[in-house]
């Protein structure tokens, strides 16, 4: 067993309550976290994502709608959603740190099985239980960061974490699209899979043991009901936490049915140049560090709305009839996006009172049933008028989601 896991079983339970000992800036420690963390990001999003670009594959090969296509993501993050809130109440008596690892692990090793299944059906399966799988690590991963990192640098690591979840993202997607045009999607996965499997023993060899963190043995329903109904009864929390069923509703909107607007005519784009189109995740690489130092400074809630309304403009811009506007407007939508969930992630930490896992876990929760759920509904709106009514559906949530940021900033000025 490496040092460093020995080290996490142990410290995880030697927290002592009132008593705060903080990673900051220039330490090694806090290096090792920011990197851990932003490895487990990408893991994370790499292997959510990576069928993404292959879904016109999917709607060919196994002769599927395109809304059909969709499950092998929207089963997922369907399933990681419902895991989320399974995992903050399992992370109180299991750790933080070991969670994340078997989560991190099992999900690549269901990468590389889904490489291998023989038919639709079977996919859908794997795919489910990766999100399943999955769940231990979003919540998880935020609450580890409100838990041990000097609040005074919360907003740019947790910045540095999604942005993590960017590159993931955009790795996924591109990697899969490369190697899907050349080795075929089968081999596409499975190296995929590998490269998670890789990441997360980085994690693993990386990251500090919890050294805020108190275990609670044993599973109490009442104390996770009574943590959950209380951050629900925070009047700013629920708006945040639309926030993120609405925005990213909207994000993976877009990016799930743009790729089969893409290869079909006039643009015709192969599998390789529109897995590259993927590459301006490294927009939101950027948006994400530099959303939260800017909330950190200026006000998150500021930035926070600027960043939805660059989201809008984004999807607006899609509209055009040009690839190379078309493309612009996926940087900025991207863009916007993290720069929002950035801020909008911190923002649950910091308006949090105490159980700051369950707290995140909701966040979680509404974001992930936001890209389950909306995003297959998009595929409707595709299928039946076409382009310009997945844009207005996208519109219409971001417009919602500005409300919800706007309610959101004057009861947390009330509180205040």
């Amino acid at each position: 067993m490496p040092p460093s896991v020995h080290a996490a079983k142990t410290s995880e339970t030697a927290a002592i309550p009132g008593q705060k000992h903080y990673l900051t800036r220039g330490t090694g420690a806090y290096r090792r976290a920011s990197l851990a963390l932003f490895l487990s990001g990408f893991s994370t999003f790499s292997l959510l994502y990576c069928v993404q670009p292959l879904l016109p594959i999917f709607s060919q090969q196994f002769s599927v709608s395109p809304a059909e296509s969709s499950l092998s993501l929207s089963l997922s993050t369907g399933f990681l959603a419902v895991a989320i809130v399974c995992a903050a109440a399992v992370s109180e008596g299991l750790g933080r740190r070991s969670l994340m690892s078997i989560s991190l692990v099992g999900a690549a090793l269901l990468t590389i099985a889904t490489a291998f299944a023989p038919n639709w059906h079977l996919l859908l399966v794997i795919r489910a239980l990766q999100g399943l799988v999955l769940g231990g690590v979003p919540a998880v991963a935020m609450a580890y960061l409100a838990e041990e990192i000097d609040p005074r640098g919360l907003g740019a690591t947790m910045g540095l974490y999604v942005g993590g979840t960017a590159f993931g993202g955009m790795s996924g997607r591109v990697l899969t699209g490369i190697f899907a045009e050349y080795l075929t999607w089968r081999p596409a996965l499975f190296l995929i899979g590998a490269i998670g499997l890789a990441a997360a023993i980085g994690f693993i060899a990386l990251l500090p043991p919890s050294r805020n963190f108190v275990r609670r043995p044993g599973f109490d329903p009442r104390f996770h009901l009574k943590a959950w109904l209380g951050h629900l009864s925070n009047p700013a929390l629920p708006f945040i936490f639309a926030i993120a069923f609405l925005a990213m509703g909207s994000f993976v909107t877009i990016y799930n049915y743009a790729g089969f607007r893409l290869v079909a005519p006039p643009y015709g784009l192969n599998q390789t140049e529109l897995g590259l189109i993927f590459t301006v995740y490294l927009f939101g690489i950027g948006a994400s560090s530099i959303g939260g130092l800017l909330g950190d400074r200026i006000g998150h809630f500021s930035v926070l709305l600027f960043g939805l309304a660059l989201t809008a403009a984004g999807s607006a811009l899609t509209l055009a009839a040009s690839l190379p506007v078309i493309i612009l407007g996926i940087i900025v939508l991207t863009t916007g996006f993290f720069m929002s969930h950035s801020i909008a992630s911190g923002l649950v930490g910091k308006l949090a009172h105490g159980t700051k896992g369950h707290a995140s876990s909701l966040y979680m929760l509404a974001y992930y049933v936001g890209s389950s759920l909306m995003g297959s509904a998009g595929g409707w709106f595709y299928a039946v008028e076409g382009w310009a009514a997945v844009v207005i559906f996208t519109l219409a949530m971001l417009a919602l989601a500005f409300a919800s940021a706007c309610f959101a900033q004057q009861f947390a000025r009330r509180k205040a």
